[in-house]
C-alpha cells in the first residue's frame, strides 16, 4: 500500500483547506484510515478516523470542525478543515492499517497564521 497525501498550505485563521490522501493499488481493502497531525516539539496525534463501514471519529479539538470522508471510487482519503486556528499548525499525515499493518503517507504541512 502506498499513501500520497496532498493539499496542505498556508491559511488565515477562520479558513479552510482539504487535504487528499490518495492510495494505491486501490482504498477498497483499508478496513481502517486516518489522519494524524504532529506539531514542532509535540508527538503525533491522531486528528480523525474512518473505517469501511463509514463510521467516523474525531478527537475533541477538531470535533464540529474537520471532516473525514473516503472516496473508493477514487481511492481517495479527504479531511476537509473549517474554522482553523493557529493549533492546527502541524504537518498531516494519512495512515492506513492492511492486514494489521501500518501504513503511513509522506505528509502535509498545513500553517494557519495570520
Amino acid at each position: 500500500v502506498q499513501l500520497q497525501a496532498s493539499g496542505g498550505g498556508s491559511v488565515q485563521p477562520g479558513g479552510s483547506l482539504r487535504v487528499s490522501c490518495a492510495a494505491s493499488p486501490t482504498i477498497g481493502g483499508l478496513n481502517y484510515m486516518g489522519w494524524y497531525r504532529q506539531a514542532p516539539g509535540k508527538q503525533r496525534e491522531l486528528v480523525a478516523s474512518i473505517i469501511s463501514s463509514g463510521r467516523t471519529m474525531y478527537a475533541e479539538s477538531v470535533k464540529g470542525r474537520f471532516t473525514i470522508s473516503r472516496d473508493n471510487a477514487k481511492n481517495t482519503l479527504y479531511l476537509q478543515m473549517n474554522s482553523l486556528k493557529p493549533e492546527d499548525t502541524a504537518v498531516y499525515y494519512c495512515n492506513a492499517i492492511s492486514n494489521g499493518y501500518p501504513y503511513w503517507g509522506q505528509g502535509t504541512q498545513v500553517t494557519v497564521s495570520s
